[in-house]
């Protein structure tokens, strides 16, 4: 981001109210966990060529569902461990 664009942003910023910055940093964070969701799915498409040319059998969708569950609840499990950590991109039930 250059400077004059991060400047005008943080002119725009001060201007808000606390609750419309707290908008702003929630969209913030909601732009970055979708980056962030985009990445890893790039990342697990990149290796689906070598999954197949290895023989591995496919996920079906009760596989899918089971590994997302396990992938929640270890989340929810750390989120318990620590309340002051904030997890961006939280999991929606």
């Amino acid at each position: 981001m250059n400077m004059t664009v991060e400047q005008s942003l943080i002119t725009k910023l001060r201007m808000l109210s606390a609750q419309q910055v707290a908008e702003v940093e929630d969209f913030v964070e909601f732009l970055a966990a979708k980056s962030k969701k985009r990445a890893a799915l790039d990342r697990l498409l990149a290796i689906a060529p070598a999954l197949a040319a290895a023989g591995a059998p496919p996920l079906s969708e009760e596989d899918i569902e089971v590994e997302v569950q396990a992938s929640r609840a270890a989340r929810r499990a750390r989120q318990a461990a620590n309340p002051a950590a904030k997890d961006v991109g939280a999991d929606r039930p």
